[in-house]
C-alpha cells in the first residue's frame, strides 16, 4: 500500500520534469539575426538566367533571397519579410554561413563563406556588414547580440585573470626552485672545500710526524734520559 502511493507521487513528478528539462532550450531565446541590406557584385551562372541567391548555415536550411535578381543593385529589407530571420546565434558559439547561388549544372556557386558570430556586432545599432571584394557586400541586424558580446566580456574577464595568476605562479614557483637549487649547490661546494681541506691538513700533519721519526733514527738520537 505504501508502495503504491510512493509510485503515485513520484510518477507525476517525474513527469514534471522531465517536461519541464524538454522545455528549457526552448525558453533559452537566441539572439536573432536578420538581413538588412544586400549587394552582389557578379553572377555565376554562364546561362543568361536570373540568379538565385540564397543564404546557409551549416547544418541549418537555406534561406532563399527571393528578390535579389541583378547585381550591382542594392536590396534593403525590414526584417518582416516571409523568410526572415536568416539565423539565430546562442551563446557565443559562431557558425559558418555564406552565401550561395544555385547552379543548375554543376555544385553550387560560393559568393564567400565565413564565421558568423555574435562579436561581430560591435555597432550600438547592432549592425554587421560583411564584404568580399568582387563578390557581395550584406549588411546583418543583431540587437541581441550586444548583450550576449558583454557577456562574454564579463565572462572571459575572471578566465583571463586566472590564466594570468596560473602563470605568474608557475613562474614564482620555478624562480623559487631555481634559487633553492643554486643556494643548495654553493652550500654543498663551500662544504666539500672545508671538508678537503681538513683532510689535507691532517694529512700533512701526519706526514710530518713521521718524517721526524725516520730522522731521528738516523742521526741515532734517541729520547734522552737524565742521570742522576
Amino acid at each position: 500500500m505504501m508502495r503504491c502511493r510512493l509510485r503515485s507521487r513520484v510518477l507525476p513528478e517525474l513527469l514534471l520534469s522531465t517536461i519541464f528539462l524538454s522545455l528549457i532550450p526552448a525558453l533559452i531565446s537566441g539572439a536573432v539575426v536578420s538581413l538588412d541590406s544586400i549587394k552582389i557584385f557578379r553572377t555565376h551562372e554562364w546561362l543568361p538566367s536570373k540568379p538565385s541567391v540564397y543564404f546557409q548555415c551549416k547544418g541549418e536550411n537555406r534561406t532563399v533571397l527571393p528578390d535579389v535578381k541583378e547585381k550591382h543593385v542594392i536590396y534593403t529589407f525590414k526584417g518582416e519579410e516571409s523568410w526572415q530571420p536568416l539565423t539565430e546565434l546562442r551563446d557565443m558559439k559562431c557558425k559558418r554561413c555564406g552565401f550561395y547561388e544555385k547552379d543548375t549544372i554543376k555544385s553550387d556557386d560560393v559568393f564567400d563563406e565565413w564565421e558568423l558570430c555574435a562579436s561581430d556586432f560591435m555597432r550600438s545599432d547592432g549592425i554587421y556588414i560583411h564584404f568580399k571584394e568582387k563578390e557581395v557586400n550584406a549588411t546583418f541586424l543583431c540587437p541581441e547580440c550586444l548583450s550576449l558580446g558583454t557577456a562574454s566580456d564579463h565572462s572571459s574577464a575572471p578566465m583571463n585573470r586566472a590564466r594570468e595568476m596560473h602563470w605568474a605562479l608557475i613562474v614564482a614557483m620555478s624562480a623559487l626552485i631555481s634559487v633553492v637549487l643554486i643556494v643548495g649547490f654553493v652550500t654543498a661546494y663551500k662544504f666539500w672545500r672545508k671538508r678537503k681541506r681538513e683532510q689535507d691538513q691532517a694529512r700533512f700533519l701526519k706526514l710530518f710526524e713521521e718524517g721526524d721519526d725516520d730522522l731521528e733514527d738516523e742521526l741515532g738520537i734517541g729520547p734522552l734520559t737524565h742521570i742522576v
